[in-house]
């Protein structure tokens, strides 16, 4: 699996006569023939580094392994957990994730002109286009926007980590969308439930639904061609 998608939701559900949060943490990748699969499911009762870390050591001793890329957003235990238990797996910020906290770095008359600004980065045909249109931005935003400057030039090498992999592949890498998309799916499943009975239930759930969406991904086109996959 050379690239895996990592993120979680949060679901309600009843623990010791009270009703609390807690996060399923869900885990995609594609495999060797250029198919999507989910690689795993748990439940914790928070999304710190100790969660993480127990999250991705469960899927290498089931046979994760030849990892190259993850993809999340920035939450600072999944980034340590990934270090610690993929050590030779690289890192995407999603860029979604990043734009969002970005634009609160500037006024909202002005979110639209960086919003674009920040776009034409990933419009370029090549890496080096893409990080030349970087730098760019970044010096552009200096002068008006010092902060968002700042915080673009300080993320590049975690937003820009796609453009180590094939073009081919980078509308699907650059972000952790594909995994938005699934969540959206698992909520709407779940929101007729509103609060589980227990752990277990949001598992079951949410399972049946990962593996329905796993199935439907078999019989489906691949999501990168063999061909795409054998330049990596």
């Amino acid at each position: 699996y050379r690239y895996v998608w990592v993120d979680a939701i949060s679901q309600r559900c009843r623990e010791g006569g009270r009703v609390v949060n807690v996060v399923a943490v869900i885990a995609t990748g594609v495999n060797a023939q250029g198919r999507r699969e989910i690689l795993g499911l748990d439940v914790f009762t928070g999304e710190d580094e100790a969660t993480w870390r127990a999250f991705l050591q469960s899927l290498v001793a089931r046979g994760l392994n030849g990892v190259e890329l993850v993809v999340s957003d920035a939450n600072p235990g999944l980034k340590a957990a990934i270090a610690s238990q993929l050590p030779g797996a690289s890192w995407q910020r999603c860029r979604t994730h990043f734009a969002r906290n970005l634009l609160t770095k500037v006024p909202k008359s002005a979110q639209d002109f960086v919003a674009t600004m920040q776009r034409s980065i990933f419009s370029q045909q090549t890496a080096q286009q893409v990080r030349d249109q970087h730098r760019r931005v970044v010096e552009q935003l200096e002068a008006r926007f010092p902060q968002a400057a700042e915080m673009l030039d300080e993320a590049a090498e975690e937003i820009l980590a796609f453009t180590a992999w094939p073009k081919a592949h980078w509308r699907q890498i650059w972000s952790n969308n594909p995994q938005e998309r699934l969540n959206r799916e698992l909520r709407r499943r779940t929101d007729a439930v509103s609060i589980f009975p227990s752990r277990s239930a949001v598992i079951r759930l949410l399972g049946a639904v990962l593996a329905e969406q796993d199935d439907e991904w078999a019989c489906a086109r691949r999501y990168m061609s063999l061909e795409s996959l054998s330049r990596v």
